[in-house]
C-alpha cells in the first residue's frame, strides 16, 4: 500500500518519463498520506488502443489510480489527486498532433486487500 496504476496510451510510451514520474510520485504519496516510502508501489500499463468521444485519432491518455488503506479524509484525497495531476504533466510531453487528457482517482482498498 499504496498500490498505483498508470494506463496511458501507446503513442506516449517514448515521451512519457515513466521512472523518472514514479520516483517523483512515490515520496509525494508518502508525504501526503502519512506512509512510508517504500510502501509505494506503482505499475505502468501501456492501452495499445483508445478513443475520446467520437474521434478516430488526435487524442491520448494518462489515468493514474491509486488506492490506498482507508482512513484518509476526502480532503487528503482530493489533495492527493490535484498534486499527482500537476506532477504528471512534468514527465508527459504530447505526442505530436495528439491533444493529451490526464486523470487521476484516489479510493480506498477493498477490505478484502492483503500481502505477503
Amino acid at each position: 500500500m499504496p498500490q498505483i496504476t498508470v494506463d496511458y496510451s501507446e503513442p506516449l510510451a517514448d515521451s512519457f518519463d515513466r521512472r523518472g514520474f514514479a520516483l517523483a510520485l512515490h515520496p509525494l504519496v508518502a508525504d501526503t498520506v502519512g506512509t512510508r516510502l517504500d510502501a509505494c508501489k506503482t505499475r505502468f500499463r501501456r492501452a495499445d488502443d483508445t478513443v475520446v468521444g467520437d474521434a478516430d485519432t488526435g487524442h491520448t491518455l494518462v489515468h493514474i489510480g491509486i488506492a490506498l488503506l482507508p482512513g484518509r479524509t476526502p480532503r487528503v484525497k482530493e489533495e492527493l489527486t490535484a498534486a499527482v495531476l500537476e506532477l504528471a504533466a512534468q514527465y508527459v510531453k504530447p505526442a505530436d498532433g495528439t491533444e493529451l487528457h490526464f486523470s487521476a482517482e484516489v479510493r480506498d482498498l477493498e477490505a478484502s486487500y492483503r500481502k505477503r
